[in-house]
């Protein structure tokens, strides 16, 4: 056989065997799920979590990584995202997009002993959180982070739904931009700083996600990640 001939035989033959090793290498797809009903869990790396009141539907879907979309309809009140089982002093990165006048995108969290809710508030619909605009009830002052200045609110709910109980009684805290964004990066530890200095206190963080809060009827699809340029943040 002409010495051409076999360097071709081998040439096509190392192709074939590159071109497998290359197949067995792309991860599988990652198979959409989605939900329908209150539950938490873990999904290609990130904490998710899905609550809804009576009545409505919420259809929320778990994508590639941080990402998740949602539709939901006739709703009174509902809250999902992705992110972390455990809060932290933690810079993050997201983009989000949303149709609803009942909706707001934030960085979301609980924590326990004591018992707080909080937000880190970027976009929201027709009414700014958490309850119209600048200065409304419990507001405590104010922090500039990653490019704006934030209103910070505490607020209280009594006989409510927390990680803890149905019916509890608690404090919530907000962070709300002045000038709202639905793509950036949040820089959580200038929020936890500026809250302990106004002696907003938290507790032991329990889980932290980038969320989707809202009512009535709308869509959404959001993307969080870890890291990112906080070089705005002081």
């Amino acid at each position: 056989m002409p010495i051409g001939l076999t360097r071709c035989a081998i040439v096509s033959r190392l192709a074939v065997a590159f071109m497998a090793i290359a197949t067995l290498s792309v991860p599988p797809a990652h198979a959409q799920e989605c939900l329908s009903a209150n539950r938490t869990g873990t999904d290609d790396g990130f904490y998710y979590e899905i609550w809804k009141d009576n009545p409505g539907t919420v259809n929320f879907c778990l994508l590639n990584g941080g990402r998740y979309t949602a539709q939901w309809s006739g709703v009174n009140n509902w809250v999902g995202g992705k992110g972390w089982h455990v809060g932290a002093r933690r810079v993050v990165s997201y983009s989000g997009t949303f149709s609803s006048p009942g909706v707001y995108l934030s960085l979301y969290g609980w924590t326990t002993d004591p018992v707080i809710e909080y937000y880190i508030v970027d976009d929201w619909g027709t009414e700014r959180p958490p309850g119209g605009e600048r200065g409304a009830k419990g507001f405590m002052g104010t922090v500039f982070s990653d490019g704006d200045t934030y209103d910070i609110y505490r607020t209280r709910k009594v006989d409510a739904p927390s990680i803890r109980k149905n019916g509890d009684t608690f404090y919530q805290y907000w962070s709300v931009r002045q000038h709202r964004r639905s793509t950036g990066t949040i820089t959580t530890g200038n929020h936890f700083d500026a809250w302990a200095a106004l002696g907003m206190n938290l507790g032991a963080f329990d889980y932290q996600m980038m969320a989707i809060e809202g009512d009535r009827s709308g869509t959404s699809d959001v993307t969080v990640s870890e890291g990112g340029d906080s070089s705005a943040s002081p």
